[in-house]
């Protein structure tokens, strides 16, 4: 099997939650290091036990208890911003892998929770601890959706480094002509 196939079968079988808890950036690096060996198929707490027997079919490989130093499984959980803790200071807007977070700088936050993958990235930023992970209002996550808010995630991303690059030349170019106008 060529190995973009493989890991795209692998990264088909990951829930999405972007979560870094296995070790790595996000579903996909993980589902490529699992595709070259690199990695077991068992550091998925999101995914649990369920993902790890698909994997373990996929691979024909015998299943393995969820590592422990990944994390626990459990039920499905999403964000929660308290509203009247939240100071607005918007540290928990970009590690969102989704933008499950809405907000702006000094100003209340608040979760989409039909959006948030319960990834718990947001967390550690919040210097005020207003963010809580409760029970989510689904039973299961829906991979493909977080699979395609992720990539738009990153789409946005691009665009804004790029928008900011190409803003940096433009300026570099106006104090170019400025100085070359003033020699």
């Amino acid at each position: 099997m060529m190995a973009a196939a493989l890991d795209a079968r692998i990264d088909a079988l990951l829930p999405q939650t972007q979560c870094t808890r296995c070790g790595f950036a996000g579903c996909l690096p993980y589902a490529q290091a699992i595709a070259r060996g690199e990695a077991p198929i068992n550091r998925c707490p999101p995914g649990g036990e369920e993902t790890i027997r698909a994997l373990a079919g996929l691979l024909g490989v015998p299943p393995a208890p969820l590592d422990p130093a990944c994390g626990t499984e459990g039920p499905p959980r999403v964000a929660l911003i308290d509203e009247l803790r939240c100071i607005g200071c918007a540290r928990c807007l970009a590690p969102c892998p989704v933008d499950a977070i809405i907000g702006t700088a000094r100003y209340v936050h608040t979760v989409i929770a039909e959006r948030c993958t319960g990834c718990e990235l947001c967390l550690p930023p919040c210097p005020v601890d207003c963010i809580a992970l409760v029970p989510a209002p689904f039973a299961r996550l829906d991979p493909v959706a977080n699979r395609s808010r992720h990539q738009a995630h990153q789409q946005r991303l691009e665009r804004e480094t790029r928008s900011r690059a190409a803003a940096i030349e433009t300026q570099k170019a106006a104090l170019r002509a400025d100085l070359s106008g003033a020699a």
